[in-house]
């Protein structure tokens, strides 16, 4: 059985990525949490199964795979070569595929603003918080993204006939799902398009099945104590 390992449900985005993944491919899998800000964390004794020091690690037999979005890509191989229809992972029409993987490319890759104003925390909610310009202009890019691949792709065939990005749920919805929680978090205001957007990935069974998981953890993390401390360093919560 494929075994995920995972850091706090409630923190680590990544995490979430790698999780939704397994989900999306229909292939049975083990999930294994390594509560994270923990001694073992930090000395790295309780990172033997992770060969990049960080959460998600997809283990298959004795090959890992880490980083969420080659987790993604060695799904959709595996699924391909075993041709197994289940699981789509990348929309079939070739514009909307490239739009897709662009999208995922940049959100592996950049919003650092927004990582940094906005970390992930589905603890608590920030219904005042007021971005920076720097964030704001994340915020402005990830909604015209949405908002062209819900007008562009929607509908081109059967196969986009559906409410997420790019129509059914995708490698796309699964990169972007951690900044859906984040605009929830921080009571983001965004076109109607995208907010609607929001509120189907919010209700999608898998996410409030982490969500709810989230909400149910204990572990000791330090980010609760700068979040009632007025953030750090007295700042934006990180």
């Amino acid at each position: 059985m494929l075994k995920l390992i995972i850091g706090n449900r409630a923190y680590s985005s990544w995490s979430l990525r790698g999780w939704l993944a397994l989900k999306q491919s229909a292939l049975p899998f083990e999930t294994v949490l390594i509560p994270m800000d923990t001694p073992e964390w930090v000395d790295g004794s309780a990172k033997t199964l992770m060969p990049s020091g960080k959460v998600p690690t997809l283990w298959d037999g004795d090959i890992a795979v880490w980083d969420s979005l080659a987790i993604i890509d060695w799904l959709a191989d595996h699924l391909r070569t075993a041709r197994i229809s289940r699981g789509h992972f990348w929309p079939h029409d070739p514009a909307a595929r490239a739009f897709a993987r662009s999208m995922c490319a940049e959100m592996h890759s950049g919003y650092a603003a927004l990582r940094a104003g906005c970390s992930m925390n589905l603890k608590r909610d920030y219904p005042g918080y007021v971005p920076t310009p720097e964030v704001a202009a994340d915020i402005a890019r990830i909604d015209a993204l949405w908002t062209e691949a819900r007008t562009r792709f929607h509908s081109i065939d059967d196969a986009h006939d559906g409410p997420f990005l790019f129509g059914t749920l995708s490698a796309a919805d699964i990169m972007f799902a951690p900044v859906v929680t984040r605009f929830k978090t921080y009571g983001i205001a965004l076109s109607e398009t995208s907010a609607a957007y929001v509120a189907e990935m919010l209700s999608h069974p898998w996410m409030i099945e982490w969500t709810d998981a989230a909400k149910a953890e204990t572990y000791p993390f330090n980010r609760d104590y700068f979040e009632q401390h007025g953030g750090v360093d007295g700042g934006v919560p990180a």
